[in-house]
């Protein structure tokens, strides 16, 4: 029994061991890569084979970042695109939930809303960012809408038809034991959609970001959105650039955070 015990440690540990070799492989590969590119960028734009008036150079880019920075602007508009996404997401989640669950809770609803949904969800956001201003004036809460129209319609439909693929038989077993639909739904369909609702979450950050962004772009005096337009007008690329990859950072950052309370909820619920 004790010989037995051992191999099954030892398999374990070569397990753990192999999985976090192949993850730190995966990280390698991909800083690699990354300073390659870098690299590559800087080379194109020291030996002029692309025009660094257009598009920039790493040192460039780094040059202007530190500039922002002493000018105590820079951290400004982060912060308030920022504070934007965040919210306009809390919204999306909260707002998708309590739609779909009323979806959920009556089908005639969900066969009535369906196609509007899904109309909605196909409109161009961009399209709308100009009437977001006439009817709300120029400011955060424009850019805050802007940010929810993009991502609230698709999250609606993703998490009703997460609803939707929970077991039946579980949902049955539970009415049969006396219980309500409520119970049904909070101890049968919410937690077995939770990995749904999590990869949606993944995608609905990124789409809060491209909304603000919109908005930014149309109704905004702060914010890496006004950063972009501004730098734009005035031939300022490196501005532009910069701003770019600050965006393509905090995206990934959002991404990651996600990822991480996903790898815990999972750890947690054992899924």
């Amino acid at each position: 029994m004790k010989t037995k015990h051992k191999k099954e440690l030892t398999k374990q540990e070569e397990f753990v061991k192999k999985h976090k070799r192949h993850h730190h492989e995966i990280a390698s590969w991909r800083t690699v890569i990354f300073v390659l590119f870098l690299v590559l960028w800087e080379v194109s734009a020291k030996l002029n084979w692309i025009d660094s008036f257009f598009f920039a150079s790493p040192s460039q880019v780094a040059r202007c970042f530190v500039e922002q920075l002493k000018h105590n602007s820079l951290l400004s508009h982060i912060g308030v695109t920022l504070f934007e996404t965040l919210f306009s997401f809390l919204l999306v989640l909260l707002f998708s939930l309590l739609v779909s669950t009323l979806l959920w809770y009556s089908s005639k609803l969900s066969e009535i809303l369906e196609p509007y949904l899904v109309v909605l969800n196909s409109l161009p956001k961009s399209a709308l960012a100009p009437l977001f201003i006439v009817w709300l004036g120029t400011g955060t809460k424009t850019i805050i809408v802007a940010g929810i129209s993009v991502a609230v319609f698709g999250s609606i439909i993703s998490f009703y038809t997460g609803f939707q693929q929970v077991d039946a038989e579980k949902i049955t077993l539970v009415y049969t034991l006396g219980g309500s639909r409520r119970d049904a739904f909070f101890k049968v369909v919410l937690p077995g959609s939770v990995p749904i609702l999590l990869s949606t979450a993944k995608v609905n950050i990124g789409l809060a970001l491209v909304g603000v962004i919109i908005g930014e772009f149309l109704a905004a005096r702060r914010g890496l959105g006004y950063l972009i337009i501004y730098g734009s007008q005035v031939f300022q690329l490196d501005m532009v650039i910069t701003s770019i990859i600050i965006l393509c950072v905090i995206a990934l950052g959002f991404y990651k955070s996600i990822q991480i309370i996903e790898h815990q909820i999972k750890i947690q619920f054992k899924m």
